[in-house]
């Protein structure tokens, strides 16, 4: 076993899970010009199915991630990955499309439940594990914005999805040489003990999996509908693929390192107050660029992505202080199916909101849904700070 190259390996692992998933919202206005869709807000719904399943099926993957094994549930990630992302860049209708995006998302539920367990397992610093995983997932929603605007330009969307599924298929063989094969399974081993008592367990799952929810919604807002928006906000003359894609690529690389900065703040400050004040400042930025445009829009977008990206870590980070390794991944994956499951219809109301209502009424309704986690965080139990 190779335990550096197999880290670098898992956390690649969550740079391709995000990168792929949002080459399709990236890509939307010319899928829907290729496939002969009017409008891009008609083609949208049908990427939701993706999100749906990228978290119900968390359940099934963590309850096997403990059960069967973490390895043999990432190598059935990196395969499916590929050979779903070539399919995808096949398709010849929207139904096609959303069917095979679908497929996507079931193999993209994977890697949470089992690769971020698998990952800080061992760590003595799960913070700062923690903090760099996230950081390296949303550097893939940075190369989804910036690989696909350029790829689009000169080679057509389906390479797009095609170029990362070749990808992910060598980086499964790759982790099938260095990960080791006879490992047992997490349920197998001999548990630690949690910190946290039975109540406080059940309240952390209630109140945790109802902030990942509403940031999940958050999450799904922005990431699938940011690149139109800031061509509505921009004006025409920015409005080349590759441009737009440059600048939201650039917005989602220096956010990425807000969670580098939180995952080593996890280790040393009170959760719960670092927590609060990542979503008060998400919820001020949000409603700052309600009321603005053109390029003082795309920097209060930069601090909201910044915040909204910073919250992530926490979730796991609690879950890696107070639940035992040997049922981590059923928890995550409970957790992630749950807050995936019910987010996945904020895809769904991207084209829909902004073709009745436009950009305007979509920011609210963001603003709303950080307003609505800053509340929930606050019945968090005290004892996540202690």
């Amino acid at each position: 076993m190779h335990p550096r190259l197999l880290s670098i390996l898992l956390n690649l692992g969550h740079t391709l899970d995000h990168l792929v998933l949002l080459i399709f919202a990236a890509a939307v206005a010319t899928i829907a010009a290729e496939l002969g869709v009017d409008r891009w807000e008609d083609l949208m719904p049908y990427g939701a199915p993706a999100f749906f399943f990228f978290g119900l099926g968390s359940l099934p993957a963590g309850k096997l991630g403990d059960l069967w094994g973490r390895r043999q549930m990432m190598l059935l990630y990196f395969i499916g990955m590929g050979v779903s992302s070539i399919l995808v860049s096949q398709a010849q209708t929207p139904l096609q499309l959303s069917l095979l995006l679908a497929l996507m998302g079931c193999f993209a539920s994977i890697y949470h439940p089992v690769g971020i367990p698998m990952l800080i397992q061992q760590s003595k610093m799960p913070g700062r594990a923690i903090g760099i995983n996230g950081m390296m997932g949303n550097l893939g929603i940075a190369m989804a914005a910036l690989l696909t605007g350029w790829v689009i330009k000169d080679y057509g969307w389906r390479a797009a999805f095609w170029i990362p599924g070749v990808m992910s298929l060598c980086l499964g063989l790759v982790f099938w040489r260095v990960s080791p094969a006879h490992e047992l399974s997490p349920a197998e081993k001999n548990a630690r003990h949690s910190f946290a008592s039975q109540e406080d367990k059940f309240k952390l799952f209630f109140v945790m999996t109802l902030a990942a929810t509403t940031g999940s919604f958050l999450f799904n807002f922005t990431t699938n509908g940011n690149n139109e928006i800031l061509f509505s906000k921009l004006g025409d003359e920015l409005r080349d693929p590759a441009v737009i894609g440059t600048l939201l690529a650039a917005i989602y690389f220096i956010a990425s390192f807000s969670q580098l900065i939180i995952g080593n703040l996890i280790d040393r400050v009170p959760l719960k107050k670092l927590y609060s004040r990542v979503i008060f400042l998400q919820l001020l930025a949000i409603l700052a660029a309600t009321q603005l445009d053109g390029w003082s829009f795309y920097f209060a977008q930069l601090i909201f992505m910044c915040a909204i990206f910073a919250a992530i870590p926490f979730t796991d980070a609690m879950i890696a202080r107070y639940v035992a390794d040997s049922m981590r991944s059923r928890f995550s994956g409970a957790r992630l199916a749950i807050s995936f499951g019910v987010s996945s219809i904020a895809v769904w109301l991207i084209g829909p909101i902004v073709k009745e209502w436009g950009f305007s009424a979509f920011l609210w309704l963001m603003a709303a849904t950080s307003a609505a986690t800053y509340v929930v965080i606050r019945f968090l139990p005290e004892a996540i700070d202690r």
